[in-house]
């Protein structure tokens, strides 16, 4: 009884008002694009970013800007941040990361080329690196990342 007279006040409520509930009371969260890029020689492209400051080495990526595709917006980053242009790009993972109250979507990519360069004041540095050869200061987070990523 009392679910179906909630059901009806809920169904006369003005629209505005049930989306203002809504809004109200559920959780928001960013939404970012993360990518395991790899050239010819199956190096993994790796930055470190100047916001992630004291994180080490760390995938490329970023945020997902209103109205764009995360595949644009992961194309778009990787244009801004070292001068890369995507070949391949397929999407292999999706996370939350609660703390930072943030949905990840990670990519594997291939590389249209190799040269790169930190060209953002976003990015201190980039450089190809061997999988069996990466950073140390690279985070367990990261590095498992790219090897769900490069599983085929």
């Amino acid at each position: 009884m009392l679910k179906k007279l909630l059901g009806y006040l809920w169904r006369i409520t003005p629209r505005r008002v049930r989306y203002g509930a809504i809004w109200s009371i559920t959780d928001r969260f960013t939404v970012t694009t993360g990518a395991a890029v790899v050239d010819e020689h199956g190096r993994v492209l790796l930055l470190k970013h100047v916001f992630r400051d004291g994180s080490g080495w760390g995938m490329p990526g970023g945020f997902i800007e209103r109205g764009e595709q995360p595949e644009e917006a992961l194309r778009r980053e990787l244009r801004e941040e070292t001068g890369l242009e995507l070949d391949k790009v397929e999407i292999v993972l999706a996370r939350t990361v609660p703390r930072a109250k943030q949905i990840e979507l990670i990519y594997r990519c291939h590389a249209k080329g190799r040269a790169v360069d930190a060209r953002s004041y976003e990015v201190n540095r980039a450089g190809w690196f061997r999988l069996d050869a990466l950073p140390p200061d690279l985070t367990k987070s990261q590095r498992r990342l790219i090897e769900r990523a490069l599983e085929k």
